[in-house]
């Protein structure tokens, strides 16, 4: 299953891309290897092959390639957990399975979503994929045309969004596949039974996917300003809006969404030690200058803030510190101040004044018990507890499936 989706979307991507053109050329076959053109650019792309048939052209530069075998690799397996899960709950219709299945198979076709939303992106050899190239200049601040000249950046963005996506899928999977004894004999399950469905679960989980997709985009943009400023001659401000700005604050959204327990530990415990007073003032300096205001100096050297890009939308002094914005107004700008400029820098600003309230509320989707879940379990050993009882119910291999009473009623483990 997963070798027949990863051919089918290598397949797709190689044809939106532009790497695979199907049409009638005259003559035979023409094959080379290309080491290389005349101008010297786009080094990435080479070694490359390049093969002429009657029936098409097929051009295979060396990174779009790889790219696109890693990107359809992931895509495979996304598909094929999230129709294993699919099937499994077709098979138990009990209540209890109902809600962990439902979300489990949402995170197997999370990949899958992600890589379809830019399929042929990795792969553009051309303009052909306008579509996948241009959503990913949006989220990066960068140009179409800047993107295909610069098709690297493209490998890199997708690469990294599936590879995130993976990552959360086996989170999830990991928490709810005790529930559908999926998880090997002898280990533990994270947790007895997923959290609530409620109004609150909901709106903190979609913060969660919010901070983690912001957090992903705004962190490769770096690498999109990369392609128009060489990072070997470029200012003390602009390294300052790549470290703190870019990296602190996305680096911190990501793993806020993916381990928010462990995140919670490190910068609570112990709150007095200058390591982590240090953090939290990096985090306040980085999130104020992005969600804020900076000095004119500093946003006209290359790191503005909210405030400075919109003082520069009213056509205000530049006195004031107005700057003109990377796209004009319209919703590729207000999307990206609002969630990338306010969301990250409001939600830096939130943890680096009051981290305990603000980590221990997204917390909340860890797990119905409080126990360390998902990746947090690597902090310690992990042993499935009773809601009701809070008695330890030992491996998940000795967990039976008879039904356990509770204050509610009859549930199963």
């Amino acid at each position: 299953m997963v070798v027949f989706f990863a051919i089918l979307y290598a397949l797709g991507s190689m044809v939106l891309g532009g790497m695979l053109i199907v049409t009638r050329v005259p003559g035979g076959y023409t094959s080379e290897v290309l080491w290389g053109n005349a101008l010297g650019s786009g080094a990435w792309n080479y070694p490359g092959y390049l093969l002429v048939a009657p029936w098409g052209v097929i051009s295979l530069p060396f990174l779009a390639t790889w790219s696109m075998i890693l990107v359809s690799i992931g895509v495979g397996i996304g598909v094929s957990v999230a129709i294993l899960i699919a099937v499994r709950l077709v098979r138990d219709r009990r209540s209890s399975a109902a809600q962990p299945g439902s979300v489990g198979a949402v995170a197997g076709l999370t990949p899958a979503m992600i890589a379809l939303v830019t399929l042929g992106a990795c792969c553009s050899t051309t303009a052909a994929a306008t579509a996948g190239v241009g959503l990913v200049a949006q989220s990066s601040g960068s140009t179409l045309n800047n993107l295909l000249i610069n098709n690297w950046y493209l490998d890199l963005f997708q690469v990294s969004a599936i590879g995130i996506a993976l990552f959360a899928q086996e989170m999830i999977l990991e928490i709810y596949g005790g529930l559908f004894g999926l998880l090997p004999v002898g280990v533990a399950a994270p947790t007895a039974e997923p959290p609530p469905l409620t109004a609150k679960t909901v709106g903190v989980g979609a913060l969660r996917a919010v901070l983690l997709l912001a957090g992903m985009t705004w962190s490769l943009s770096m690498f999109a300003e990369w392609t128009a400023v060489n990072p070997a001659t470029a200012s003390a401000v602009l390294w300052f809006q790549w470290i703190f700005q870019h990296q602190l604050l996305a680096v911190l959204a990501i793993t806020v969404a993916l381990f928010p327990s462990a995140t919670a530990r490190a910068l609570t415990r112990p709150a007095s030690s200058p390591a982590v007073m240090a953090l939290r003032a990096g985090l306040l300096l980085a999130g104020l200058s992005l969600a804020a205001w900076v000095p004119p100096t500093v946003a006209s050297a290359g790191a503005p803030g909210f405030l400075n890009e919109l003082f520069g939308v009213f056509g205000w002094p530049v006195a004031w510190g107005s700057v003109a914005p990377v796209f004009s107004p319209g919703l590729s700008l207000y999307l990206r101040w609002g969630f990338q400029y306010l969301v990250l820098g409001g939600f830096a600003i939130a943890v680096a004044i009051r981290p305990s309230a603000v980590l221990g509320a997204l917390r909340w989707t860890s797990g119905g018990t409080g126990s360390p879940t998902g990746s947090d379990a690597a902090f310690g050993p992990v042993t499935p507890v009773s809601p009701s009882t809070g008695l330890s119910l030992g491996p998940v291999s000795s967990i039976r499936r008879d039904p356990v009473p509770s204050a509610g009623g009859v549930r199963e483990p």
